[in-house]
């Protein structure tokens, strides 16, 4: 018979949180568990690499650890990590070696911006059972959909990745990032013109 794993932990969040900060790791254990495979997957969008990907997810389960007695609870102990992870995420990202700005521009399409939003649902769907995939094999579809990302500019790289990947609405951003929804706006329209660049075959035909 397969193993079923631990079993799940009876107290509830709350009680779990107090008993977390405290000093209680198989409480620690079971808030963080059931949400493992969303904070891993955020942090994998914005490096695009497992090996850095694995890394800081342990750096941001020893924040959440060291942060959890200042844990107010005022929203979901998820939406809290959540947050640190995409935080933990982009500080990893900004000690990689900065692109260079001009990159990008050796990317855009050469003509005019309007009616070239990308079909970011489409082509970013990860779901095993997406119909994107169904264009190509699943591998080479992830792989070039890496390889795009991780062309582009840390910053516009951050604001697509929770603009169109994890949904965030522009005001979030802003205010999570510390930039103006404009610039939020600007960001995500020059990234998407950049993958629409790079993966053609996702455009509109007769575009």
């Amino acid at each position: 018979m397969p193993d079923p794993g631990p079993a799940r932990d009876p107290r509830s969040e709350g009680a779990l949180v107090q008993a977390a900060s405290e000093g209680d790791a198989g409480a620690f254990e079971a808030l963080v568990r059931p949400h493992l495979g969303m904070l891993f997957r955020v942090i994998d969008r914005i490096l695009g690499n497992e090996a850095e990907s694995q890394d800081a997810l342990q750096d941001a389960l020893l924040t959440l650890h060291r942060e959890l007695p200042g844990f107010q609870g005022a929203s979901k102990f998820s939406t809290w990590a959540y947050r640190i992870c995409v935080n933990q995420a982009l500080m990893a990202r900004r000690k990689r070696v900065r692109r260079r700005e001009d990159a990008i521009e050796d990317l855009m399409p050469r003509f005019g911006d309007e009616g070239h939003h990308m079909n970011v649902d489409m082509i970013l769907d990860w779901s095993e059972d997406s119909e994107a995939l169904m264009k190509v094999e699943q591998a080479e579809l992830k792989a070039k959909v890496r390889a795009g990302l991780d062309r582009l500019s840390d910053d516009q790289r951050a604001v697509f990745v929770l603009r169109d990947l994890e949904g965030w609405n522009t005001e979030e951003i802003a205010q999570h990032l510390g930039i103006t929804r404009e610039l939020v706006r600007q960001r995500v329209h020059r990234a998407r013109l950049a993958l629409r660049a790079m993966l053609p075959e996702f455009a509109p035909e007769g575009r």
